[in-house]
C-alpha cells in the first residue's frame, strides 16, 4: 500500500496546550506521525510517497477565505503585535449568548477584532488548539497529504493511506478547533466530488465526532457523513454528535451518527461500523474517504473505549470489504507505544481485501 508522508509536519512542534484553563503536557506531537511512520518501514509492505502542493483553491473550496488567511498571518500577527508567548491560544470567544437578542442587521455588523488574541477566538472553538510558528506551513502540507492520496486513487490505487498531521475533522468551515486547522477530509471529499461527479462517502472512526465535516457538509446530498464516536454528552466536542443531527436541505438523511458507550469493546464496536458500512453501501459513488482515529483504543489517554489491535484488523477489513476505493486519512491517536502498530494493524486488514480485488482472473 501507498502511504503519503512528509516531514513538514515537524514544523507543527506543540509542546503544551490548555485543559480546563490548566496547560498540561500536549497530546497532539510531533512523535505521533514519526511513530507512524517508523511502524509503516519496519512492517516492509508500504511505500512511502512524497505529497504534491495543490495551492489555495481545494482549502477555499471547502473554507473561509479568512480562515486561511488568519492562520497564514497568525504567527506574524503575535511577533508584530510583540506578545511574547510561545503559542497563540484565545482566551475569548464569541459564544453565542453574547449575541442574544441583537437583530440580523446588528449581527450583519460583527466583525473580526484587529488585535491577534481577538482573531484567533474569531477563527478558533477551543483552548486546546494553540498556534505555533510552523502550524501554517504544516497544515498546508496535511491537506497535500491528503490530496496527494486522492490523487493516487483517483489514478488507480486501490486503497491510499494519507499520514495527516495535524489531524482535520474538527475544523469547520470558517474553523479552527480540537488540534485541527483545515479539514483534510472534507477537503478530500469535495476533490473527488469535483473530478468524478460521483457521491462521496466519509466514514470517521475518530474517537471524537467529526463536527466540523458534519458542518461542511450538513446540507449537502452529494457527501454522505457517518461517524463513530463517543457519545458528546461525555466527551467533545460536548455540542454535536447526536444521533438526531440527520442532515438538513438536500442533506437530509446524509449524516449518520452513532454515538456509543465508555468501554466499549470490539464486538459492539464492529457492529456498530457494519450499520454505518450498510448505509455507505445504500449510498452510490465508488470512494470512501476514510478519518481514521487510534484514539478508540483501550490504553488511549483521550478516549474510554476498549478496542484492540484485533479489532482495528477486523475494522479495515470490513471497510475494504465494501468494494470502494479508499483514501485513508489520519486523524487521532495519543498513546504513542501502540500507535504505530495500531496503524499497521488497521492497514493490513485492508490490503488483503484491496490486493484480491486488483488481481486478475486465472
Amino acid at each position: 500500500m501507498k502511504a503519503v508522508y512528509t516531514e513538514h509536519h515537524r514544523a507543527h512542534d506543540v509542546a503544551d496546550e490548555v485543559y480546563l484553563g490548566v496547560a498540561i503536557p500536549a497530546h497532539e506531537v510531533v512523535q505521533r506521525a514519526g511513530i507512524i511512520r517508523g511502524a509503516l518501514l519496519a512492517d516492509g509492505g508500504f511505500e512511502l510517497v512524497d505529497p504534491t502542493e495543490h495551492g489555495e483553491l481545494p482549502i477555499l473550496a471547502v473554507h473561509d477565505r479568512g480562515l486561511l488567511r488568519f492562520l497564514e498571518q497568525a504567527w506574524s500577527e503575535v511577533r508584530r503585535q510583540a506578545l511574547r508567548r510561545q503559542s497563540l491560544v484565545a482566551d475569548t470567544y464569541p459564544s453565542r449568548a453574547m449575541f442574544e437578542g441583537l437583530s440580523e442587521a446588528a449581527l450583519a455588523r460583527l466583525r473580526e477584532p484587529v488585535a491577534i488574541g481577538g482573531r484567533a477566538g474569531w477563527w478558533g472553538l477551543d483552548s486546546s488548539n494553540p498556534i505555533v510558528p510552523g502550524t501554517y506551513e504544516a497544515a498546508r502540507w496535511a491537506v497535500d497529504v491528503a490530496l496527494t492520496a486522492v490523487d493516487l486513487v483517483l489514478d488507480g490505487e486501490r486503497a491510499v493511506y494519507g499520514l495527516c498531521r495535524p489531524p482535520g475533522h474538527h475544523a469547520a468551515r470558517a474553523m479552527a478547533a480540537g488540534y485541527c486547522f483545515f479539514n483534510n477530509a472534507a477537503i478530500a471529499a469535495e476533490a473527488i466530488a469535483r473530478a468524478t461527479g460521483e457521491r462521496v462517502a466519509i466514514l470517521d472512526l475518530d474517537y471524537h465526532h467529526g463536527n466540523g465535516t458534519q458542518q461542511i457538509f450538513w446540507r449537502r446530498g452529494d457527501v454522505l457523513y457517518a461517524s463513530l464516536h463517543a457519545d458528546p454528552a461525555r466527551a467533545y466536542p460536548f455540542f454535536l454528535g447526536y444521533a438526531d443531527e440527520v442532515g438538513e436541505g438536500d442533506g437530509v438523511g446524509m449524516n449518520i451518527n452513532l454515538p456509543l458507550p465508555a468501554e466499549i469493546g470490539d464486538a459492539d464496536y464492529l457492529a456498530a461500523l457494519d450499520r454505518a458500512l450498510e448505509a455507505i453501501a445504500d449510498t452510490p459513488g465508488s470512494i470512501v474517504v476514510v478519518s481514521l482515529g487510534f484514539d478508540t483504543y483501550r490504553d488511549d489517554p483521550m478516549g474510554d473505549f476498549a478496542l484492540t489491535r484485533a479489532g482495528y484488523a477486523e475494522a479495515g477489513r470490513r471497510v475494504a470489504s465494501l468494494g470502494r476505493r479508499l483514501v485513508i486519512l489520519q486523524e487521532g491517536g495519543y498513546h504513542l507505544p501502540s500507535l504505530g502498530k495500531n496503524a499497521v494493524a488497521w492497514l493490513r486488514g485492508v490490503e488483503p481485501v484491496a490486493t484480491a480485488r486488483t488481481m486478475p482472473r486465472p
